[in-house]
């Protein structure tokens, strides 16, 4: 992919790109989160896209976590439109036996967090994140060749010109280094809808 068209919208603690491949230093106390159930606020994620009004395409990323070793330290891909409609999906890290394989999905304001228990063990995954119109699917895999689905979502203000790209932070008093690799940009691989027709 073409890094020189990508921006940071806050900048990490460090970051170096090379033929094909970004790692990321995390800053401590850096998270996205908006009101729900935690009732706080949280908007100051480095965050690293491109821009495109691109209807139908799909983003695929290779994460290396290998580092993350505090509570929440997290790294994936992000959507992130504003402070109130974004969508990100990542491996958090909870302790030495297990961690959080998850999405959250940002609609005007308030967050929802799905997630699901994996080992410890696991510190590679890749993301592959899809766009048909203002709709969103995020899939996940072991090893860059079957992906699982994580989520379908609509975004309200997804419809236009978005932005997608990485993320990585670490919301607790941490720092980790983050090693994105093995991008690829392609036609859309979530095929539409083949049973019920649309109303």
């Amino acid at each position: 992919m073409d890094f020189s068209t990508f921006e940071w919208t806050r900048t990490p603690a460090a970051c170096n790109i090379e033929s094909g491949k970004i790692e990321v230093t995390t800053k401590p106390f850096t998270d996205l989160w908006q009101r729900t159930y935690y009732h706080f606020r949280n908007d100051n994620a480095p965050v690293f896209q491109t821009e495109t009004d691109e209807k139908y395409f799909s983003f695929t990323v290779k994460t290396d976590f290998n580092e993350s070793h505090h509570r929440f330290d997290q790294c994936g891909i992000v959507m992130y439109l504003d402070s109130e409609n974004w969508l990100k999906a990542s491996v958090e890290y909870e302790n030495e036996k297990f961690q959080h394989l998850g999405s959250v999905v940002t609609n005007c304001g308030y967050s929802d967090w799905a997630t699901t228990a994996i080992p410890a063990g696991i510190k590679e995954m890749w993301y592959r994140f899809s766009r048909r119109e203002d709709d969103y699917c995020i899939e996940c895999s072991k090893d860059g060749k079957e992906f699982s689905q994580m989520r379908i979502c609509h975004m309200s203000r997804g419809g236009g010109k978005i932005k997608f790209g990485i993320y990585a932070c670490s919301p607790e008093d941490s720092s980790f280094k983050a090693v994105f690799s093995d991008f690829e940009l392609t036609e859309c691989k979530w095929q539409a809808h083949n049973g019920q027709q649309p109303d």
